[in-house]
């Protein structure tokens, strides 16, 4: 059985009309707009709920017409789509579904979680596909037995947690023996940016709708960002998406400013929790900081 409770660890939970339950200590797990809740609130994700219900298939391959996310996702993990048919994967940390979309599609069976209500836009965008499971879960207390994934991905998320290495070892007891895992987190060659350092100290404060409408500035300022040497200080003081579609600029740089929590890496030391949890076939992606590994066979993950 592939659940277990997240109160006391049992694995295989009843499955009853209004959701799940353990039979052992009592504990509820209800099934809302096809989500399965195993957390009460979002706790500190709720700027994400509320940047993906807002642009809920602005990411979409199949709402946009294009391939970003697919070749996004070969990009930071690494992994062609092909080699996913028929594996169990993991979405650790979903947001409206882009990547779910992409390995639900490419023939995988994907249980995809997310800690804030993001995840019910990925209900919605993706109920239709049967292969994709749903759940409002705390990636530092998943409900899931050990070994049971294929595959683990976790693109642009962990980093958000509040401690990015805690967050990936508690992936790790979740692959199968040969199982991949591949991770992006952001890279300390964004620290770069002074001007966004320096609002991030208050903009994760301020009411979202507020901040949503402030960053509106990322569409018009982009022109401005490009623009020979005046570009350069613009840049520098206040830094907003340079992505050449409108509505991705406006999303991307409310997600850069209304986290509260935005750790950033480097190679080396993502390398390192690779190599602590016992991970094999460590190797790099090309695209700062995107790393993947192997549990081998007799391994046992780090907890």
């Amino acid at each position: 059985m592939i659940l277990k409770c997240v109160r006391c660890g049992t694995s295989g939970l009843t499955r009853r009309e209004e959701g799940w339950a353990c039979a052992p200590c009592g504990a509820q797990y209800p099934i809302t707009g096809g989500v399965a809740r195993f957390v009460a609130s979002e706790h500190y994700t709720g700027s994400f709920g509320y940047q993906w219900n807002t642009f809920a298939r602005a990411q979409l391959d199949s709402a946009n017409g294009t391939h970003r996310s697919r070749d996004m996702f070969v990009a930071k993990t690494g992994m062609p789509l092909e080699a996913l048919r028929g594996k169990t994967v993991l979405d650790a940390g979903c947001g409206m579904g882009r990547f779910a979309e992409v390995c639900a599609t490419a023939g995988a069976d994907v249980h995809a979680i997310d800690l804030s209500t993001a995840v019910e836009a990925a209900a919605r965008n993706l109920s239709h596909h049967p292969n994709i499971s749903f759940y409002q879960a705390d990636i530092l207390n998943l409900p899931f037995a050990d070994g049971v994934f294929d595959v683990i991905y976790s693109i642009g998320v962990l980093h958000h947690t509040p401690d990015t290495k805690k967050a990936f070892l508690s992936l790790v007891r979740l692959l199968k023996p040969g199982g991949r895992i591949a991770i992006w987190v952001y890279s300390t060659r964004l620290k770069l940016m002074f001007g966004g350092e320096v609002l991030r100290t208050v903009t994760p404060r301020l009411p979202k709708p507020l901040l949503l409408r402030a960053c509106r500035v990322a569409v018009p300022l982009y022109h401005l960002h490009r623009l020979p040497v005046v570009g350069a200080a613009t840049t520098l003081l206040l830094p907003t998406s340079l992505d050449p579609n409108p509505e991705w600029r406006w999303l991307d740089t409310f997600d850069w400013y209304s986290p509260r929590f935005q750790w950033k890496h480097t190679y080396e030391e993502v390398e390192g929790w690779f190599a602590e949890a016992g991970l094999v076939e460590v190797g790099r992606e090309s695209f700062p900081v995107s790393v993947h590994g192997v549990r081998p066979a007799a391994a046992t993950p780090a907890t």
